[in-house]
C-alpha cells in the first residue's frame, strides 16, 4: 500500500473526518486489521484563516508548498489538501513535488458524472464560491457548470462556516439556513449540490435536503483510497 500524505488542520474537525474515513476504506478495502499509511501535517487554522481573510495568498501559497515538500520528503507518495478552498494554490502545490496531488474537485467530478449530472449548485467559503479555481476545473476538466448561490446567501454560507463550523458549532437553525439556500439552487436548475468545504457535511449530515448532496471529505477520502490500492 502507498502512503498519502494529508494536509490538514484546515479545520480540524473536518481533518479527523478524513483519517476517519481513509482508515474505514482501508479496512473494507482490505480487511478488518488494515488501515491507511498515512503522514498528516494539521495547520493551525487561525493562521491560516487570518491570511486568507487578508488576501495574503501568496503566504497562503508558500506555507502549503512548504508542507507538501516535507510530507514528500517523508515518504508520502500521493498528496492531499484536506479542504476545498486551499486548493486555489493546487497548480503552485504539484509544481513544487515529485509526487501526485490529488485534487478534490477532479475526486468530486467523478462521483458528479457517475451520477449522471453535468449542473449542480456550489456552496463553501465566498472563496471557494467566488473565485475561479474549482468552478474551471470542473466545467473545462470535466464539462460540469456550477450554479453558485445569491450575493446575500453566499454571506450566509461564509459566515456559518467561519463563525460556528470551524470552532464545532453546528446548530439546527444553521442547517435551515442552508436548506433553504439549496432550495434556490434547485430553483436555478442545479441537479445536486457540492459541499465544498470540508466542514458543511458536518452541519448537513442529519438533514434531508431538496437535491442530493455531493460530500467532499467523504468523496476524496474515500477516491483517494482507492487510487492508492489500483496502484499496488
Amino acid at each position: 500500500m502507498k502512503t498519502l500524505g494529508l494536509i490538514g488542520g484546515m479545520s480540524w474537525e473536518s481533518t479527523s473526518e478524513y483519517y476517519r474515513i481513509i482508515n474505514q476504506v482501508a479496512r473494507e478495502k482490505l480487511g478488518p486489521a488494515h488501515s491507511c499509511r498515512s503522514i498528516i501535517y494539521s495547520f493551525d487554522f487561525a493562521e491560516i484563516s487570518d491570511l486568507q481573510h487578508s488576501g495574503n495568498w501568496g503566504e497562503l501559497s508558500e506555507k502549503m508548498v512548504e508542507i507538501a515538500v516535507r510530507l514528500e520528503k517523508a515518504g508520502a507518495e500521493l498528496i492531499l489538501i484536506c479542504t476545498n478552498t486551499m486548493h486555489v494554490m493546487a497548480e503552485e502545490v504539484q509544481d513544487s513535488i515529485g509526487v501526485p496531488l490529488f485534487h478534490i474537485a477532479d475526486a468530486v467530478a467523478m462521483e458528479i458524472r457517475e451520477n449522471g449530472m453535468d449542473k449542480v449548485g456550489l456552496l463553501g467559503t465566498r472563496f471557494t464560491m467566488e473565485k475561479e479555481f474549482y468552478s474551471k476545473r470542473l466545467k473545462e476538466k470535466h464539462g460540469i457548470k456550477t450554479i453558485i448561490p445569491s450575493e446575500e446567501d453566499r454571506g450566509i454560507v461564509h459566515n456559518i462556516i467561519y463563525k460556528e463550523l470551524i470552532s464545532g458549532q453546528f446548530l439546527e437553525k444553521s442547517a435551515e439556513q442552508y436548506f433553504k439556500v439549496i432550495e434556490k439552487l434547485k430553483n436555478k436548475g442545479a441537479q445536486g449540490v457540492i459541499l465544498g468545504c470540508t466542514e458543511i457535511p458536518l452541519l448537513l449530515s442529519e438533514v434531508e435536503t431538496p437535491l442530493p448532496l455531493f460530500d467532499t471529505t467523504r468523496i476524496h477520502a474515500r477516491k483517494a483510497v482507492e487510487l492508492i490500492l489500483e496502484e499496488r
